[in-house]
Formats: structure tokens, C-alpha cells, sequence
């Protein structure tokens, strides 16, 4: 198997259709007071709308993602679209690593991290740790298809693996990721773990068997069914009803922009414009809507019934805490019952759900700090 290079070339036509759609918004009355409280803020939803269609420079931003080297590989019977940055300059110790994004995102999120790690002297970093960074959209995501088979995170990490060892041929690799992208993860922990060096995580994983916890840990998960009613709407839609919720966004870029950018003022650690540029929302967004795959990132919600009980992680795990309000008070002793092996827990000084793009320095340094000793 063999990866082809890609680039991405949007027709203008489609540029001037979102254009049109964008100045034709119309725009719902709130229901809340202002301030987020019934999602997303109208003002804000305003100002983005009139960024995106007068000031927002697609064409800018296309030249900027084609300067890295993307490639397209068929695995397991579909296509996988991935961004391939080599480890550059001096580091005595080169590491194959996977970046694995979530939802509402993709590929994007981690391209200034993967810069940080593959050259870290271009950075300031006298780190002798170098990594050679494959940032993969996942199956659903823009440009990457979708399998004829149930979307589950093992079938995710099927995928990763082969893309790795079979298409780029690594002997051994490591992964990092949070959201979906670390839910695969842990799976490349469990069914290909003499072949992965370790796993560094975002989220810390759930245990299968959550019978005979402590009085802390059902604390927390209680606290987290709490977070989840209030929060969890947009899951639940796109779980039982994907078909209904795509057909309103895939033919609205506004409707499509307030659905992602409500998720993420959500979760990331701080204020949304003042850790996330403008002009990265709207990017991402946009390639949403460009390759129309809102409503086939979906699919993994969908078919999440699919997703069998995980055994052990058996790789070494890290678990890097992401600053979010459904991983506060996370017990490590909850994670130790969903790994053998947990060589590092600890809660990121900076950055939340999209910490790659958030704080990538902070997320670089964590990484080199917990994957340069596991090498050999």
C-alpha cells in the first residue's frame, strides 16, 4: 500500500455559494439571556457570521494548510487523509507519533503541536527528543472516507495501525490524542500494543467495569452524569437522530458554524477568542463545509452501541488531564483500573479539549516529557 500526495483545492464556485448562503443568514431569536446560557450568544454568532463572509480569506488559509505535506491512503477499504511532518534538525531521538483529534475537529488542531515536536530547535527547545508526526483526519472526518462497517474506536484504531506499520511502515509508534482520536488510542494500547510505545492521553479512560468503585470515583462519575444533562444534548441528537440534525447544517454554514463553535467555547480552557484564533474556527469550519462530512462525523455517535467493553490498556499510559469541566476531579485510581501500566497522571497547567491548538508549547513539552524515556 502506498499513500498518494493531496492537496486541497476548493472550487471557487463553492466559495461564492457559501458566500451567498452566508449573507442570505437568517438569524433565530434567542432564547437565552445573553450570556451562552441557551448556546451560542447571538452577538458572537453575528460578529463570526460577518468575519466568514467579508473578511476571512479561504484562499489565504488553503495556501497555508497545502505548504504541509498531506497524502491520501486507502486502509482497510476506504480512504484515511493524513498531514505527514519529518522530524527536522538535530535530536539524537526520533519517534514516530500519531496526533489524534476529536469532534468538533480535525486535522487542523494539530498542526502548530506538530511543528513543536518535530522541530523542536525551530521552536527554542534544545530537546535531543524529535518526532516524526502523523496527524491523520479520522474516518468521517473532511477528507478521510468512512468504512462500510460500524464505526467504533477499535475499528478507528484498526485503521491507525495499518496506516502506520502497513502505508508508512513504521516498526513502532506512539499515540497521543484526546475526544474519539484517544478513544482509538487506548484501543492501539490494547490490540496492538508490542507495536505501540506508549499512549499519552487527554482524556483519561473510563474503566469497562465500573462495579465495586470507591466512594470518590462514583463521586465523580455521578458528577459527571450531572455535567452531561446539562451539557449533553448535542450528543444525544447526534446518537439517536444524525440524519435530521445533518440536513439542517449541511445546508446552513451559519447553522453548521454556531453547532461547532458552541462546543468549543465550551470546552476549551479559558475564553474561546482569547486561546483559539478567530481565523482557526472559521478554517475549520469551512472545511466542514467544503467537504460536506458534518453529518459523517456523526457517524461514530451513531453507531457507539457498537463499541465493545475494552480490555486492560497494556501500552505504558500517560494521562495528560485536559482542564475541561467534565475531566475535573477525575481519580487516577479510576484510570489505574483501566490500565496495567499508568506511568504518568497529571492535570495539564494550560490548555482544555483542543489543548494541541490551545497551548501546544505547554502540550509539546508534556509529550516529549513522557515519550522520550519510553523509547528503546
Amino acid at each position: 500500500m502506498t499513500a498518494e500526495p493531496f492537496r486541497i483545492d476548493v472550487p471557487e464556485d463553492t466559495l461564492t455559494d457559501l458566500r451567498e448562503r452566508l449573507r442570505r443568514t437568517r438569524y433565530a431569536p434567542p432564547l437565552g439571556d445573553g450570556d451562552w446560557s441557551g448556546g451560542i450568544d447571538a452577538n458572537t454568532l453575528r460578529g463570526l457570521v460577518d468575519a466568514w463572509s467579508n473578511d476571512f480569506d479561504w484562499r489565504d488559509q488553503e495556501a497555508r494548510l497545502n505548504s504541509y505535506d498531506q497524502f491520501v491512503a486507502e486502509v482497510n477499504g476506504h480512504r484515511i487523509h493524513f498531514v505527514r511532518i519529518t522530524a527536522a534538525g538535530s535530536a539524537a531521538t526520533r519517534i514516530p507519533i500519531l496526533l489524534l483529534h476529536g469532534w468538533p475537529s480535525a486535522f487542523t488542531e494539530y498542526l502548530p503541536l506538530g511543528e513543536r515536536l518535530a522541530n523542536p530547535a525551530a521552536f527554542g527547545s534544545d530537546s535531543p527528543v524529535a518526532f516524526d508526526v502523523v496527524i491523520p483526519s479520522l474516518p468521517g472526518f473532511v477528507f478521510s472516507e468512512l468504512p462500510d462497517r460500524p464505526l467504533t474506536r477499535q475499528a478507528i484504531a484498526d485503521d491507525l495501525h495499518e496506516l502506520m506499520t502497513g502505508v508508512l511502515g513504521y516498526d513502532r509508534y506512539a499515540a497521543f490524542g484526546g475526544d474519539i482520536g484517544g478513544g482509538a488510542a487506548t484501543w492501539l494500547g490494547v490490540d496492538h500494543a508490542d507495536r505501540v510505545v506508549g499512549v499519552q492521553l487527554l482524556h483519561a479512560p473510563f474503566p469497562a467495569d465500573t462495579e465495586s468503585l470507591t466512594a470518590e470515583e462514583r463521586g465523580y462519575l455521578d458528577a459527571v452524569d450531572t455535567y452531561d444533562a446539562g451539557d449533553g444534548g448535542y450528543s444525544e441528537i447526534m446518537a439517536t437522530r444524525p440524519d435530521t440534525i445533518a440536513a439542517a447544517l449541511v445546508d446552513s454554514p451559519v447553522g453548521l458554524l454556531a453547532w461547532i463553535v458552541d462546543k468549543w467555547h465550551d470546552w476549551v480552557d479559558g475564553d474561546l477568542f482569547t486561546v483559539i484564533d478567530r481565523d482557526a474556527l472559521l478554517t475549520l469550519v469551512t472545511l466542514y463545509w467544503v467537504t460536506d462530512s458534518i453529518g459523517t462525523s456523526f457517524r461514530q455517535y451513531f453507531d457507539y452501541d457498537s463499541n465493545p467493553p475494552r480490555p486492560l490498556i497494556t501500552s505504558p499510559l500517560g494521562v495528560f488531564l485536559s482542564r475541561e469541566p467534565v475531566m475535573d476531579g477525575f481519580p487516577p485510581s479510576l484510570a489505574s483500573r483501566a490500565a496495567l501500566d499508568v506511568r504518568e497522571f497529571v492535570k495539564a497547567p494550560a490548555g482544555g479539549h483542543f489543548a494541541g491548538l490551545e497551548q501546544p508549547e505547554v502540550t509539546a513539552d508534556a509529550i516529549r516529557a513522557f515519550f522520550g524515556p519510553l523509547h528503546g
